[in-house]
């Protein structure tokens, strides 16, 4: 399919197995796929509704979710392939994020969120009167046996809520940061958690459902960012960091020798016992700095203060790292998995361009709005269900799309 190029980027959100980028546009929508190292298909575009600051596909199914500007507390659920209208819904407030899984479908506005059967898009379960959570920050695991959301339990620190979206119950608060939120993310089996606040500088990995820390990483110290993603891989070995610098950090999460009695004694081992011993004696700031891992490998991109995120692939058999940004390129490097260190471009691809370059009006992942809390909504939590269209098979039964070719099941390598 031909899709023209000349697009002005409003969001942008990798797909559940980052191989499939969805793209919000002043004119509509684009859906793109990622087949091969050279190749960028554009395999849907919409033109139907402008102004999409929020577009997410349920993995690579037809079910695409779209919420225009123009109409900011409405979702509009299609089937892109037929190109019908599933249904819509109408909330008490502007929708700042959609999540999908195979269960459930997330609406977060700022202060609650809507929790529907993805089957039958049925409410299940309303989160009413959550902290102020204006950036819509939450994640939804992909994992059937593990359906958890994360969403912040503080609008002044960084506290995480875990959900489980199946059994419709709180599983754990996690004290994760000092700082409020900036990015939540959950790795493919829904075991694991990574998190980041509005500093940017440390990067933590939870177990889930305990909540127990597994891994720290230091981003940086010398100056405050803003982590604009996160990212596992899909076998939860790496993680990647992108933020409003020219750097993307890949962490590997493994976990180190308890002793170093069985190898063999060298410089680097000695000095290493010397810090742990040392930092017994200094202030716990401190001695944390030094008990944090460094990044495993790096990427300097070509570009610095602009919004974009970042997923790690398998592609054609190797492990790739992609970052598409906001002004309309789609980046892919090579990664050492085993020696890491600065990773190699391979490719890059134009999928938008503006006409024009202020970064204002761009958003990534979602689209920052002012959402007025309106009293005594409704009762069920303020959400409407909007017209169903008569023909669709949607009126009449669950939504059929868990075919094997047009819904295929998620497999964790």
């Amino acid at each position: 399919m031909y899709c023209s190029f000349e697009i002005d980027v409003r969001c942008a959100s990798w797909g559940k197995t980052y191989l499939s980028l969805a793209v919000g546009t002043k004119t509509g929508y684009r859906l793109f796929s990622v087949t091969s190292v050279d190749k960028l298909d554009c395999i849907h575009e919409s033109i139907e509704t402008p102004d999409v600051y929020i577009v997410e596909r349920l993995f690579s199914s037809s079910l695409v979710v779209v919420v225009s500007q123009s109409m900011p507390r409405r979702m509009n659920v299609y089937h892109f392939k037929k190109g019908t209208e599933i249904c819509n819904y109408s909330y008490s407030n502007n929708i700042l994020a959609v999540r999908l899984n195979r269960q459930s479908l997330v609406v977060c506005l700022e202060e609650s969120i809507y929790i529907h059967n993805i089957k039958d898009m049925k409410l299940l379960k309303t989160l009413l009167n959550t902290p102020s959570n204006p950036s819509g920050l939450c994640a939804l695991s992909i994992s059937h046996s593990n359906s958890f959301l994360a969403y912040p339990g503080s609008d002044t620190i960084g506290e995480i809520i875990v959900y489980d979206a199946n059994n419709l119950s709180t599983m754990t608060m996690i004290p994760a940061h000092d700082s409020p939120l900036a990015a939540i993310t959950f790795s493919a089996s829904g075991t694991k958690l990574a998190s980041a606040s509005e500093r940017g500088t440390v990067i933590r990995v939870f177990s889930i459902p305990e909540g127990l820390r597994l891994f720290e990483f230091r981003r940086g110290m010398k100056r405050y960012v803003n982590i604009s993603s996160l990212s596992f891989s899909p076998d939860a070995q790496f993680l990647c960091a992108s933020s409003n610098t020219e750097t993307v950090h890949i962490f590997k999460l493994e976990q180190h020798s308890p002793s170093g009695e069985e190898q063999a004694p060298s410089w680097s081992t000695y000095v290493g016992k010397m810090f742990t011993a040392a930092s017994s004696y200094l202030p716990a700031q401190v001695s944390g700095m030094m008990s944090q891992d460094r990044a495993f490998a790096t990427v300097r991109l070509q570009m610095a203060g602009q919004k974009n995120v970042c997923a790690l692939a398998t592609i054609q058999k190797l492990p790739r790292l992609l970052v598409a940004s906001s002004d309309g390129q789609l980046f892919i490097y090579n990664i050492d998995p085993q020696d890491g260190g600065e990773c190699t471009l391979v490719q890059k691809h134009r999928w938008g361009a503006t006409a024009h370059s202020n970064s204002h009006r761009f958003t990534f992942e979602l689209f920052f709005m002012i959402a007025v809390f309106v009293s005594g909504y409704s009762e069920d939590g303020g959400a409407k269900k909007g017209e169903v269209i008569p023909e669709h098979e949607f009126a009449a039964g669950p939504v059929c799309l868990d075919d094997e070719t047009e819904f295929p099941p998620v497999s964790i390598r």
